[in-house]
Parts: C-alpha cells; structure tokens; sequence
C-alpha cells in the first residue's frame, strides 16, 4: 500500500507500507542517490515473518516531491518526525542505510528519538562521510566534489561510476540498470544538494553519543563508499550498540548478503 504524507504545505513525502498488522513495525531510511526500493530484498521477507515494513521516499528521490531546497540533514530528520507522527507510530525500529544512517542519526539526537524503540544503521555515513581533520577515515573531499561536478554535467555516467563500487557480490547486468534506474527517478539538483550536504560541517559525532536506545551497526568490511571505520567509530560512541561486520560485503549490504542481514535484523527486533 502506497500513500503521501505532507511534510510541508507544498512538499509530500511517498510512503510504502507493507503489511499494517504486522506485529512489529520497521520504518526504512534509503540512501543516495536511491529510493526505498533499494530495501526491495527485505520487503520480499520481513513481512512474511510478520513485520510491518514502511520505505520513506526521502525528499528529492523516489516518488516524494522534489522541491528546490530542505537537504539538510535538520530538515531531512523532521520530515522524518512527520511521517511518524502522522501515522501514529510507536516503539518502531528506524532503519538508515549509508546517508538514510545519517539522517537517522540526526533524528534520533534532534527529536529524542520521538517513536523510535531500536535503531539499526547499514553501512550509515557518520559521524562524517568526508576525512576531517580530526577524522581521517572518510572519503577524500575530491571525491565528493567529483560528484558534484559529475551530477551537474553528465548525471548518467557519474551514477553509472557509483554504481561500479557500491556492491562487493558480481551483480547482472539487468540488476546494475535498475539501481542505475533509481538513481536517474531522483531529481539532479535533490542529488547534488545532498552530495553538497556532506561536504559541509554535517557531522555527527555529538548527535551519536546522545543517541539511548539499542542499536544494531551493521556494515560491509570492503565498502568503499562508507568505509567500515565510520562503523568503528559508531561503536565507540553509541552506548548501547553491537556491531557486525559483512565479511563479503560492500556498501551494498543489503544486496550482497541480503539473507544474513534480514536474519540479523529479525533477530535484533525480536
């Protein structure tokens, strides 16, 4: 089942909610440049094991509008709060994939968690997707800028670029068109705005240490995306935290190892 949820007056997020009298309920945060169809191996099982999964579309990407501004990630994590509000949600587990992980992260510092009983965070980008001074272990700041650049003058081949080192499994050919696919359903200036998002003084490392709830870490060691130190660093500063390493995993975990991740996933929310 499919539906809109506003998040401002001329901005609607899309919603898919599989399964409403699920037991237990899973709200899904994608990553970029992608739309909650990048969780379409889990939405083949979760549900069967008795599940209530619902994909957010952030806005930008997927089927949600796609207004000219609000990528940050303070608006992102709100229009979060909105759609859990707005579908009366309690004690859900909140799922972020890589910058879906980051948008979780603010929100669970910003909004105290409003909703939110668990937190699971794939191959999440924080507490910084980009090397910093005072934290080495992102991605060189080139290589965001690259995108940038990438986005606003050859879209198709920098998505295609990204495509290339996103999983760690050989993937079809009819497989690397549809993610290649949900990259293009996103608008260009949605996907450069949060590209420029990383860039700036996005940093989660306070937002990590107040966050209260368990959580489950969860990321490929060969990622080249999000490296696993970010998972490292997750550890370290989450209180209640577990992390599991995806031995044959890149960033694309939920695809290279999808059966143990929806394992881990179940056995996490219980």
């Amino acid at each position: 089942m499919g539906y809109y949820v506003r998040v401002e007056s001329d901005v609607s997020l899309f919603v898919e909610d599989l399964n409403p009298r699920g037991k237990k309920t899973i709200v899904f945060l994608h990553g970029w440049p992608g739309d909650h169809r990048l969780f379409e191996y889990q939405f083949h099982v979760l549900p069967q094991w008795g599940y209530r999964c619902i994909g957010v579309d952030c806005r930008g990407f997927g089927k949600s509008d796609k207004p000219w501004s609000g990528y940050e990630y303070d608006r992102l994590a709100d229009d979060v709060r909105i759609v859990i509000e707005t579908l009366q949600l309690q004690n859900v587990t909140l799922v972020g994939h890589s910058t879906g992980g980051a948008i979780a992260v603010r929100y669970m510092a910003r909004h105290n968690g409003f909703g939110v009983s668990k937190l699971a965070l794939l191959a999440a980008a924080a507490p910084s997707l980009i090397q910093r001074p005072y934290f080495p272990y992102g991605l060189p700041k080139q290589d965001v800028l690259d995108i940038i650049e990438g986005t606003y003058t050859d879209r198709p081949k920098m998505l295609r670029d990204f495509g290339e080192k996103f999983f760690y499994q050989k993937i079809s050919e009819p497989f690397s068109d549809w993610f290649f696919q949900l990259g293009l359903d996103a608008a260009g200036w949605s996907t450069a705005k949060v590209s420029n998002t990383w860039l700036h003084e996005e940093q989660l490392f306070y937002d990590l240490r107040n966050i209260g709830v368990p959580t489950l870490i969860l990321h490929g060691i060969h990622d080249q995306v999000c490296r696993f130190q970010l998972a490292e660093a997750q550890n370290q500063s989450i209180r209640n935290s577990k992390l599991v390493p995806f031995e044959h995993s890149g960033h694309g975990l939920f695809i290279d190892e999808r059966d143990k991740l929806n394992k881990e996933l179940a056995q996490f929310i219980g």
